[in-house]
Order: C-alpha cells, then sequence, then structure tokens
C-alpha cells in the first residue's frame, strides 16, 4: 500500500510529494491532473515510472501508469490523502510545521510533522553548503558539501550490497532546522544512514568506504597513488567508534573540522536509547530532498520544495517541539540515559535551559550521576571524558568552560548517592581543577574580596627545634572536608597539626 501525502495549492505548480519511505518526484499539475515519476521498490537508481494522478472533487484517486514503451495498466494498491489544508487561495502559514494527519497508519503521526518552507530553507542551507575538513600536519583541506558526501557514500554503500533504507539528521543541527533561536546553535553535523550491518565484515567495508570516498573531495592536482587509506584516518578522522551488542549495532566516522563543525557519519543497524533528552531527540528525514537535488531542473521555491518529514524520537513532535521553543529539559525513562547525559544536561543549564519539573529533575540527576560513575569508574577516564567534552563542544565558547565546570561541580555534589566519600571528593577535586586550568588558560584572576585562603603547616613545624612559627591550634571539626580546597588529597594527619589554618 503506498500512502501519498499532497499539499494542494492554487498555483499551476506544487510540492514535490513523499511516499513514507519511497519517494516521488514531480514533473506538474493541471487542475485535476498531477504527472509524477516514482521510484519504484527495489529500484534505487532508476525513475522510469510515470504516473498519472487525476483527482476528482470527491477526493478519490484513479491512478495510472504509464512506463515509457507507452503501455497503460492501473496502479491499484494507491491511497490518496491530503495534509491539513487552508482555504483554496490563503497563504500558508509558514512559521509553524504541519503536523502528519492522515496519511500515516500505526499511531506515527504523533513523532512526526512536516517542514515549512522556512524550515526547508534552513536545511538546504545546512546540506548544501560547504564545510571545511581539515587536515592534519601538510594535507589540503577538504571543502565538503554534506549532500555530496551522502550521496557518494550511499551509491558505493549500495553498490556493495549494503541496504541503506534511509539517511537522517539528527542531533544539534535538526533542533536548529526546526526552532532557529533554540539556544543550542548547531555544531557537530550528524548524519545517520539506517544500513544493514549484520557481521564485522559489513561495519569494515561501511568504514573503507567512507575513507576511500575522501579521495574524490582532494583538490585537484593532489596526487592520490600513494595516499592510502590509513593514511587519510590520520589526517582527516577525528575520532571513530564501533558499539556492537544485543541491542545496538552502529558505527561513527568523525571527519576534523578546527571550529567544531565536525561531519559525523553514523552508521546504524540497531539503537536501543536514541535521545538523551526531548530536545535533542529530533531527526529529520533527508530521502525526500535528496531525491530532489538528483532530479529536479528547477529550483525550491515556497510552492515548489519537498515534502520533508520531521521526527521526534522522544514520541510526541508538538511537545518536544514546545520543550526547545521554551527552552525546558524533559526526557523519559532517565534511567536508560548514558554516561554523557550528565555532561549534555549541565550544558544545557549553562545554555539558559531549565527543567520542566525540579522534582523529577532531582530524580534524574541521581540517575545520570550513577551512570556516569558507571561508565567512568577511574578517575582517569573521568578526566579524559571531561577534557574530551570541553574541546569538542566548546570551541569558540572558552569563556562558557568555568561556568560549566562549576555547574557540573554543583550538580555532582548535590546528586552523587553510589560514591564513597573519597571516591566523590576525587570527582569533585578533578572537576576544581579543571575550572582552575580554565581561568588560568584565560588570564582570569577571580574577584578575592570573599575568598579565604587556607594552608597546611610543614611537617617540620612540629619539631621541638624548630620554634619560628606560630602554630595556632584550630580542631578539625571547624573544618569539614567539603571546605579543603583539594579534598582529593587529605592533609597529613599529624597528632598535633591536622587542620587548614587560615591565612589572615
Amino acid at each position: 500500500m503506498l500512502h501519498l501525502c499532497y499539499k494542494r495549492q492554487r498555483s499551476s505548480t506544487t510540492r514535490i510529494l513523499c511516499l513514507n519511505e519511497r519517494c516521488v518526484v514531480l514533473l506538474w499539475q493541471t487542475t485535476t491532473v498531477i504527472k509524477i515519476r516514482y521510484l519504484k521498490v527495489g529500484d534505487t537508481d532508476k525513475y522510469s515510472q510515470l504516473i498519472t494522478l487525476s483527482i476528482y472533487p470527491s477526493g478519490n484517486t484513479a491512478a495510472l501508469s504509464h512506463s515509457e514503451a507507452g503501455d497503460e495498466r492501473t496502479l491499484s494498491a494507491f491511497t490518496f490523502s491530503y495534509l491539513p489544508l487552508t482555504n483554496m487561495g490563503e497563504k500558508v502559514d509558514s512559521s509553524r510545521s504541519t503536523p502528519v494527519e492522515g496519511c500515516l497508519v500505526d499511531g506515527e503521526s504523533r513523532n512526526l510533522s512536516v517542514l515549512n518552507w522556512e524550515q526547508v530553507q534552513r536545511l538546504d542551507v545546512i546540506l548544501a553548503g560547504s564545510i571545511p575538513i581539515h587536515g592534519r600536519w601538510n594535507f589540503p583541506t577538504l571543502e565538503i558539501k554534506p549532500r555530496d558526501i551522502v550521496k557518494v557514500v550511499r551509491c558505493r554503500m549500495e553498490e556493495k550490497r549494503i541496504h541503506v533504507r534511509e539517511v537522517r539528521l539528527n542531533g544539534s543541527a535538526a533542533s536548529h532546522v526546526l526552532h532557529e533561536d533554540s539556544g543550542l546553535g548547531w555544531k557537530d553535523l550528524d548524519l545517520i544512514f539506517c544500513a544493514d550491518l549484520k557481521s564485522e565484515m559489513e561495519f569494515q567495508t561501511v568504514k573503507d568506504i567512507v575513507l576511500d570516498a575522501l579521495l574524490d573531495f582532494l583538490p585537484e592536482g593532489v596526487n592520490k597513488d600513494k595516499i592510502t587509506p590509513v593514511t587519510l584516518k590520520e589526517a582527516y578522522v577525528q575520532k571513530m567508534v564501533k558499539v556492537c551488542n544485543d541491542s545496538d549495532r552502529w558505527s561513527l566516522i568523525s571527519l576534523s573540522n578546527n571550529k567544531g563543525k565536525n561531519v559525523e557519519l553514523k552508521f546504524v543497524d540497531s539503537l536501543r536509547r536514541q535521545f538523551e533528552f526531548s530536545v535533542d531527540s529530533f531527526q529529520i528525514r533527508l530521502d525526500s530532498l535528496l531525491l530532489f537535488y538528483e532530479c529536479s531542473e528547477h529550483p525550491m521555491a515556497d510552492t515548489f520544495h519537498p515534502t520533508i518529514l520531521g521526527e521526534s524520537v522522544y514520541g510526541d513532535f508538538p511537545a518536544a517541539l514546545d520543550h526547545l521553543r521554551k527552552r525546558l529539559i524533559c526526557t523519559r525513562n532517565p534511567e536508560e540515559i548514558r554516561g554523557g547525559g550528565l555532561l549534555k544536561y549541565c550544558h544545557l543549564l549553562v545554555r539558559g535551559f531549565c527543567a520542566a519539573s525540579g522534582t523529577e529533575m532531582k530524580i534524574l540527576q541521581r540517575y545520570m550521576c550513577s551512570r556516569f560513575f558507571i561508565d567512568f569508574p577511574e578517575l582517569g577516564e573521568q578526566r579524559r571524558k571531561l577534557e574530551s567534552y570541553l574541546q569538542n563542544h566548546f570551541v569558540g565558547l572558552e569563556d562558557r568552560k568555568y561556568d560549566y565546570l562549576a555547574t557540573l561541580h554543583g550538580v555532582v555534589q548535590e546528586s552523587t548517592v553510589c560514591l564513597m566519600g573519597h571516591e566523590r571528593r576525587q570527582t569533585l577535586g578533578l572537576i576544581s581543577s579543571l575550572a582552575l586550568r580554565v581561568l588560568a588558560e584565560q588570564n582570569v584572576i577571580p574577584n578575592t574580596a570573599n575568598v579565604t585562603c587556607y594552608y597546611q603547616p610543614a611537617p617540620y613545624v612540629a619539631d621541638s627545634n624548630f620554634s619560628n612559627y606560630y602554630v595556632a591550634q584550630y580542631p578539625p571539626q571547624q573544618y569539614p572536608p567539603q571546605q579543603y580546597p583539594n579534598p582529593h588529597q587529605p592533609p597529613p594527619h599529624h597528632p598535633m597539626y591536622t587542620a587548614w589554618m587560615p591565612c589572615n
């Protein structure tokens, strides 16, 4: 059964149409007839079938299929349904997404929305714009358009008989498309290839395809004969990740950009949890737009552009978009969020987002802190994770690093319930040391008007022959552990001098 979405316009042209996971390209329209080219099931490289749709006042549709040989046959299993319509001649409101109603089945429409013209324009700017991929050492910078690398990689995957079900835009770029003033901006360009990856060989094939595709984007005049895949990986790939377990099968190849706008190609067979919070749960299905780039001879316009679907894997598109507009932090099943969710949560707080429910966020913070320490139990792992997050997410925003670390320190101090006291103090000390390093890198001298400094007498002060110091006797209980400037390095326990002394 084909489910066709169509939005009627007064003019003689209208939108490119979309068929769930199949696409059709509009050729022309008159008052009662639309002629389109239909991508047949199983045909990934041909658009040879011409279909004429005759629209009757009752809303029913007769569909005739004309092949290039000129014969005709009836296309029987065809369901025609309208999107929500305005009055004829009324200008469509382009400021809001249009919920999908009546053209999708199985209750899926609650998750989906059709992008309006302004959103389509923002998406086109991202996909058709050039993003520099910076090479290490003396390797040249690659100028890559996302739509081009998607086309190259997808075609080569199909040539290797790795079926790509669809391609999606994910993450902060998708949120930016749906709501420009989201407060998140967009950094990494996350492109998801939904593909069949059932064996280790297919993961290796995908990796080889991506590295080989980079050769196509090298500037003219570069000798490609002696450039190996290993060399390309070292020069242009920032990180590579592969996850294979009972619930998740995916890999990630991130192409490096010095300004933080990495092009991240994610190949997903299965993924149990695709989001952390509702505001980062958006995905945009790109197939209809990619097909438009390939087939259309005319530029997009308000009345002539693809029908592109946005989806919220949070499960409720209107609610998630409302959270994005109001900068609210909400989620579902917080116990499923991985350890990195704590870092993302604190990042949202620094960006001006706030909890939709204070009570729920207290519970959420405990879950996230516990999961962070489960995934990163060792202090060295925690340091590497924090340093990597600061490096990747604060390019051009170095002045926000200290605020971020201060926020993270407060959340960990308040909501960590799964650690021994000394482990908790070690992590807090790590965050404090990173914050001090950030201040030093920025040459920022904090205001010391309300700061009390502490020192600890050297051990030799206890020597009876050493009398140049006067040591005040401060009981240790006056200075609880959380007031130590370096609680992860407790002072040596001398029978007389166990406390830190205030500097007057």
